[in-house]
């Protein structure tokens, strides 16, 4: 069954992201988006909008920057 597509219209400000990532990220996002039965870009801008953040804000998966100033603390 093909991905529904939202409505004809609908986006206020679309763009193209145009970015070249790896084959296996891309079919992984396809892959999630055909069991949701949504579009990729449906899929890829629900993750951007329940992406978890932390105070630095970057992903929490992501390692945290060192900040001016700061040691860093090192937790057993």
């Amino acid at each position: 069954m093909a991905p529904r597509r939202r409505p004809r219209g609908s986006l206020v400000d679309p763009v193209n992201l145009g970015y070249e990532v790896e084959r296996p990220a891309k079919e992984r996002l396809d892959r999630v988006a055909e069991i949701a039965n949504v579009s990729s870009a449906v899929m890829f801008e629900h993750i951007m909008a329940h992406l978890e953040l932390t105070d630095q804000g970057l992903p929490t998966t992501w390692p945290a920057n060192p900040r001016d100033g700061e040691l860093p603390i090192e937790t057993p």
